[in-house]
């Protein structure tokens, strides 16, 4: 209890720092997650009504899932230099998979029946994927963001290694300083955004779920 209530009086007595610290992780964060969905969604979607390249594109996006974040973030260091660039670039790349695999499985189990119908009834092939593919396929695509989310937000403190800023700035000065209260600045922070983005996602995708039922 000591050790919070020092992290406490750190983050009363640095409100600014705390604070420009929540929304860097926060904004980074973000934009991985935005990035990753716009690439894969579109893409997992192609995968899935090309079999000819579905294969090759999820070999590499597997191969991508046994690569750790920080050897990520080493590796895009030579390219990009420091700072809040590769931070994203490193933190977008280990969102993907979990979006991109999870947006192909939803599309590929779709019975061919409910096409067929859909065909039957005269929809043009947009309109069967806005308006029948889709809504079907989201509870898998929001389960697969929501993986992403999970992932990122914790990923995201490995971003203060190569100066991309946020709340894993704490932690590495508080490992560096041997100062577990700083250390808990970031940490008890980066740990509540990651169950708030569960709990918002679970949220969503429950309410689709039973949407899809009613």
């Amino acid at each position: 209890m000591e050790l919070i209530h020092q992290a406490l009086q750190y983050i009363l007595e640095n409100q600014d720092r705390f604070l420009d610290a929540v929304m860097v992780h926060a904004r980074l964060s973000a934009f991985a997650l935005l990035v990753s969905i716009l690439l894969c969604v579109p893409l997992g979607i192609f995968c899935a009504k090309n079999p000819k390249i579905e294969t090759s594109v999820m070999n590499i996006v597997n191969s991508l899932r046994v690569v750790p974040s920080l050897a990520i973030l080493v590796i895009v260091l030579p390219f990009l230099g420091t700072g809040f660039t590769p931070a994203l670039v490193a933190l977008t790349v280990l969102a993907c998979p979990p979006v991109l695999i999870n947006t192909f499985l939803g599309f590929r189990s779709l019975s061919p029946a409910v096409l067929e119908v859909a065909v039957g009834m005269g929809m043009e092939k947009h309109q069967i994927l806005t308006k029948v593919e889709f809504p079907l396929a989201l509870p898998f695509v929001i389960a697969g963001v929501r993986t992403a989310a999970v992932e990122v937000i914790a990923s995201a403190t490995l971003a203060a290694f190569i100066g991309g800023g946020g709340l894993g700035t704490f932690i590495v000065n508080g490992l560096g300083m041997y100062d577990f209260s700083l250390l808990l600045v970031g940490a008890i922070p980066v740990a509540t955004l990651a169950i708030l983005s569960e709990a918002c996602f679970a949220g969503v995708e429950r309410w689709i779920t039973m949407y899809q039922r009613d």
